[in-house]
């Protein structure tokens, strides 16, 4: 178990409030991109004669998923709008999150979100390191990053 909140409580102040900005400044980072695979669909739908426009109902999925994927399963172990708000994911025992993790706790968050919204707000209220529901399923945790002094 590591960062534990009784030892180096400082790793979780604030945590929930930056996830939610993080989330915000991610979700705009997502609908540019959206846009944008929008208009390739779109030109590759009149390109093939409309059959490029099958691929529509693919794009939120593929983009957002894929966006997580990448960015939080990479070195940073964080999304840009985690970076921003100075936070990392880290798995349960401390290490980095991979790409595959990133995948899994993705899916997990838009099921979770989907399926149970307010539970997944309200199961950090209850818990020390404010994990939210996908995190005790994927087995990690968000701290604060150490470019604010922070470990």
């Amino acid at each position: 178990m590591a960062f534990d909140p009784v030892l180096d409580p400082a790793l979780y102040d604030g945590v929930r409030t930056r996830r939610l900005l993080a989330f915000m400044i991610d979700a705009a980072f997502v609908l540019v991109l959206m846009v944008l695979a929008t208009i390739m669909v779109a030109v590759l739908g009149i390109l093939t004669l409309g059959l490029g426009w099958l691929l529509f109902p693919l794009i939120w999925p593929f983009v957002a998923i894929v966006y997580t994927m990448f960015t939080l399963g990479g070195p940073a172990s964080a999304t840009p709008g985690m970076r921003f708000a100075g936070l990392e994911m880290r798995t349960w025992l401390g290490e980095r999150i991979d790409p595959l993790l990133a995948l899994f706790h993705s899916i997990l968050f838009w099921l979770s979100v989907t399926l149970a919204t307010p539970l997944v707000l309200l199961v950090s209220l209850a818990t020390p390191r404010k994990r939210l529901l996908h995190d005790f399923l994927a087995g990690t945790i968000v701290i604060r990053s150490d470019r604010f002094g922070r470990r």
